[in-house]
Formats: structure tokens, C-alpha cells, sequence
């Protein structure tokens, strides 16, 4: 994902943040919307580009909320 964030899948992203942050608060939309476990702005929020792939930025996002989380568990 770091590598080529532009190649991710939506699904595949979707996946990765169910496995971090738990099932989304919403995702009956085009976006999907997960809580995070710290104060401020406590979401990730990702949506799905026309192509199926998961947009670049938002795989960035991801991926700097996932190293947060593990940076609070040590």
C-alpha cells in the first residue's frame, strides 16, 4: 500500500480498515466512515473512485491512521 497506494482496491482498503478500526459508522453511501480511537477529528473516511480502486489520498490517510494507532499501543 505504501509502495503504490494508486494500485489499492476499494475493497481490499475497506478491508484494512475494518481489521484496524471495526466496522464503519456509515457505509450505505459512496463513502465508507470509521471512528478512530482518539479526540479531534476521529474518522477515516474513504470512498470508492469510478475505476473500483480506492483513491491515492485517501490510501495515504489510511495509512497514516493505522501507523497512529500502533504508535499508541506501544
Amino acid at each position: 500500500m505504501r509502495n503504490a497506494p494508486q494500485n489499492i482496491s476499494y475493497n481490499e482498503l475497506r478491508s484494512v480498515c475494518v481489521h484496524f478500526f471495526g466496522e464503519p459508522r456509515q457505509s450505505r453511501t459512496s463513502h465508507a466512515v470509521f471512528k478512530t480511537p482518539w479526540s479531534g477529528d476521529p474518522r477515516v473516511n474513504i470512498q470508492k473512485a469510478k475505476d473500483g480502486k480506492a483513491k491515492s489520498y485517501q490510501v495515504r490517510q489510511v495509512l497514516k491512521a493505522i501507523d497512529k494507532v500502533q504508535e499508541d499501543q506501544k
